[in-house]
């Protein structure tokens, strides 16, 4: 059975300009809805985090109000319940990409804590990347993109087109003015074209073998489109 590769944060909290420490991990919606798409399209998922740290989902990914109602939630919460890989996650600083049809990362505030200055994810980024496989990554996962650096310091995804979570969603979400930094405006200090789509509504942008996708509600659009890309 050919496999994708789920690149989790194994944050439990996003650190604030103030020092606080938010609760957070994965979103919910951002790992459940391609493992559906992608498990329903006969591949295996496997997941890996940095050090091998079994994965935090967001507790507020899991509300009601986050999942289009209690049905929604409940589903969500089933699913999430179902990926027995996300209870045995490899180390990431263990993984070969080359064994993966596919790498995809999940978002949720935690990548901002971890990933985005991650060197081993930085190097799976690139292999990835220039492997030509679908690499896909939505919502805060393009944080992680802010480690795919080479020896001068150039990002690897500078002058790619990116959808990734903006700044008016992360203001709409009450985060912005929390934040160290906002995700749209390192990206493009990185050399990232963020292509920007309206708050809340499915924005997924493919450019080569990159397909990203800009909050929760890309997931499942991206999933798609994943698949497309796969032949299947």
């Amino acid at each position: 059975m050919p496999k994708i590769l789920f690149v989790m944060t194994g944050a439990d909290h996003w650190t604030l300009a103030d020092g606080t420490k938010h609760p957070t991990g994965f979103w919910a919606e951002e790992a459940a809805a391609p493992y559906e798409a992608f498990t329903g399209a006969g591949y295996e998922v496997v997941v890996a985090t940095p050090g091998g740290v079994v994965p935090t989902v967001d507790r507020g990914s899991l509300a009601p109000e986050a999942n289009g109602g209690q049905e929604g939630a409940d589903k969500v919460a089933a699913t999430l319940d179902s990926m027995t890989a996300l209870r045995h996650p490899l180390r990431l600083e263990d993984v070969d990409p080359a064994e993966y049809a596919a790498v995809f990362y999940p978002g949720g505030h935690g990548p901002m804590e971890d990933l985005a200055t991650d060197a081993t994810s930085g190097r799976l980024l690139v292999a990835t990347l220039r492997s030509g496989r679908p690499l896909a990554v939505v919502c805060h996962g393009p944080a992680a993109l802010l480690a795919a650096t080479d020896a001068e310091g150039a990002n690897a995804f500078a002058g790619y087109r990116v959808a990734a979570f903006t700044n008016d969603e992360e203001t709409q979400a009450g985060f912005a003015d929390k934040a160290k930094w906002l995700l749209e405006n390192r990206l493009g200090e990185a050399g990232v074209d963020v292509q920007v789509g309206e708050p809340w509504v499915p924005n997924v942008v493919v450019d080569r073998n990159l397909i990203t996708g800009q909050n929760p509600a890309s997931s499942a659009p991206l999933a798609a489109e994943v698949l497309k890309t796969l032949g299947g």
